[in-house]
């Protein structure tokens, strides 16, 4: 185990000072305060990991900030955990996975949209109807009213994305 770190001491003031507050901020989004306490306590991990805490200047907008990325995480993962169990509802018995398999699934999903973040709603679009449907840049471009040659723009900044991420 590791000696003591002096960063822990700020964090923990910190903590002791900011974390009731935090908790009734995201509750009043949440409007449940075990979820509220559970965003809260992540966004101390995430605070923990930081390099430099010394350098925090506003603690409370810290705070916020990450608290408020955390739940949007949570919508979008609910978002696409119902997206994907509506899939599964309407397919015929026999393609229904496991459990297992479903988290599986899940988890991939959400590692595409984390990849795919950033990118605007048209390229995201562009890179999935071509991933995920088979559609050529033409089609593409139909449907998103932009031309080939601004589908294949997309297209470069998906897979630029793709690439970064298989190289981290």
């Amino acid at each position: 185990m590791g000696g003591y770190n002096p960063h822990y001491q700020i964090i923990g003031q910190m903590f002791q000072k900011d974390y009731r507050w935090l908790c009734a901020a995201v509750g009043r989004t949440l409007g449940c305060p075990h979820s509220a306490q559970d965003i809260a306590s992540e966004t101390f991990l995430r605070v923990l990991a930081l390099p430099d805490p010394t350098a925090i200047r506003e603690p409370r907008a810290l705070l916020t900030t990450i608290a408020r990325r955390l739940v949007y995480e949570g919508w979008r993962r609910q978002d696409l955990e119902r997206a994907y169990l509506d899939s599964l509802a309407l397919a015929p018995e026999p393609v229904h996975p496991s459990p297992e398999e479903r988290a599986l699934v899940i988890e991939a999903l959400l590692a595409v949209d984390r990849l795919l973040n950033g990118l605007s709603a048209k390229a995201k679009a562009a890179f999935l109807y071509h991933q995920l449907d088979g559609l050529t840049y033409s089609e593409i471009g139909e449907r998103l009213g932009v031309s080939t040659s601004r589908v294949q723009q997309y297209m470069v900044e998906a897979f630029k994305r793709c690439y970064q991420a298989m190289q981290a």
